[in-house]
């Protein structure tokens, strides 16, 4: 158990670890939301002129709600679904695992981590103060995918 605790803090550097700790999990996201997040996500892709998947999972990791735009490549399917399961199951931005990797060492251990997508684009979804859930974005470069799913969390959080 002391390992386990050791081998966490050390792939991500104690950034983000106390918030990932604090943070629980509250009811799971309902359909009516998931709709709002993603079509919150698919207008800032729009604006872009970006092709997206985006993808809603509850607090357990499972789909509640997906969505490819028209000429969006196949592969972002899975990538988006896996995005969206890493910060749901970890409590934290998919990127927090990519900026683990980015500083080597001890990191590069999460590569070995089954079910692991350790790309910017996958963002908690919080609702008074809980996780209810988590979105993933996959279809253009990452920070692009983290800017939409970023925005597709804002409609949640600002209502």
């Amino acid at each position: 158990m002391i390992r386990t605790a050791i081998l966490f803090f050390a792939f991500f550097g104690g950034i983000g670890v106390t918030q990932a700790q604090t943070l629980t999990y509250g009811q799971n996201i309902n359909l009516e939301q998931a709709k709002k997040v993603i079509a919150a996500a698919e207008a800032e892709a729009r604006k872009n002129q970006w092709n997206m998947a985006i993808a809603v999972v509850d607090t357990g990791g499972n789909l509640v709600l997906f969505q490819r735009m028209d000429n969006t490549q196949i592969g972002s399917i899975e990538i988006a679904k896996g995005k969206a399961s890493t910060a749901n199951n970890f409590k934290r931005p998919s990127r927090a695992l990519e900026e683990a990797i980015e500083k080597g060492g001890i990191g590069l251990r999460l590569l070995a981590v089954p079910g692991v997508f350790p790309l910017e684009g996958g963002e908690l979804i919080l609702l008074d103060g809980k996780i209810i859930g988590a979105i993933g974005v996959s279809g253009a470069q990452s920070t692009q995918d983290g800017q939409v799913a970023r925005a597709g969390v804002s409609a949640l959080s600002s209502k």
